[in-house]
């Protein structure tokens, strides 16, 4: 499967946001994230790293 595991990294540390993310769509100032199962979350910042091949997407807060 194609799904990717949300992430914030604060300083040098990360923590999970949301879980087998199959939708990423920009909004206003961040992120709409949608998961496989229909949870959905907003982050607010900026996307910092997508790596498809570890299924890993990062997120910097505001």
């Amino acid at each position: 499967m194609c799904e990717s595991n949300a992430f914030v990294r604060r300083g040098e540390a990360e923590e999970l946001l949301l879980e087998e993310v199959v939708m990423i769509v920009p909004e206003e100032g961040g992120f709409r994230l949608r998961s496989l199962f229909g949870e959905e979350t907003v982050v607010r910042g900026t996307l910092e790293e997508i790596n498809l091949l570890k299924h890993r997407v990062v997120f910097r807060p505001e």
